[in-house]
């Protein structure tokens, strides 16, 4: 009897526990915050923050990484507002290894909530599954790092969608995090050395270009990138016909 107790699969709403409680406090968050992590109140706030940093830099450092993670995990408003701090606050170096660290370990914990909650099962299933859901399942377990990499370096995914599909299609946590810590550091350093001149911007009171990344100079290496993760795909694809 015990042993049967001790088997049991769990049960679904407590995996589900750590998504849902994702999604209410993004919920609350999209209502509560989208007028406190703005621009404007980094504007307001900087004379403060780079004297809490100058007098604490460590501890400004531990609180930064965490208030990231926070901020990914939950999917808060101010991703972007983050990383420019991020730029403001420790330069475009270290800055944007504190802004990639954070939000790799903040895409980490959305992954695994969804993992566990949704995606063992969801992979198991279409893993038994036959036609084309088993052939998708199979394409995608063949170039797990080209898509991971992909997903990460175009500009036209949101992140969190780039978090929950590898999670519900069995990436393993490993090759997730890699994949992530990598794929999103041309963006992020964008953003960051954008950051990084945020003085200069707060003193002619002007407001920074963030849609910097979609110039060409920055956009197409992107883009490159983006084809060259592409490529094995792309080559596997010929060779198939071929073959066929």
């Amino acid at each position: 009897m015990t042993d049967q107790m001790t088997d049991a699969p769990p049960n679904p709403m407590l995996r589900r526990l750590p998504l849902i409680a994702i999604l209410v406090v993004a919920l609350i968050g999209a209502f509560l915050l989208r007028d406190v992590l703005t621009f404007e109140t980094l504007r307001e706030q900087r004379e403060t923050l780079l004297a809490f940093r100058d007098a604490n830099y460590l501890l400004t450092v531990a609180v930064f990484i965490l208030a990231y993670v926070t901020i990914v995990a939950f999917s808060l408003p101010g991703a972007t507002i983050a990383t420019l701090t991020g730029g403001f606050l420790f330069a475009t170096f270290p800055g944007v290894l504190f802004n990639v660290t954070g939000a790799t370990l903040g895409a980490i914990c959305i992954f695994l909530a969804a993992r566990w909650g949704l995606g063992e099962r969801l992979a198991a299933r279409m893993e038994a599954s036959d036609g084309s859901v088993k052939r998708i399942k199979d394409g995608i377990d063949e170039n797990q790092w080209s898509m991971l990499f992909l997903i990460r370096l175009v500009p036209a995914v949101p992140f969190f969608v780039a978090n929950l599909v590898p999670a519900l299609v069995g990436v393993p946590l490993s090759r997730f995090a890699i994949s992530t810590f990598f794929g999103i550091i041309p963006g992020a350093l964008v953003y960051t050395s954008v950051g990084a001149g945020l003085g200069e911007v707060f003193a002619r009171g002007e407001t920074p270009d963030l849609g910097i990344i979609f110039t060409p100079p920055i956009l197409l290496p992107i883009l490159g990138l983006s084809l060259l993760a592409a490529l094995p795909i792309l080559i596997k694809a010929l060779r198939g016909r071929k073959v066929t």
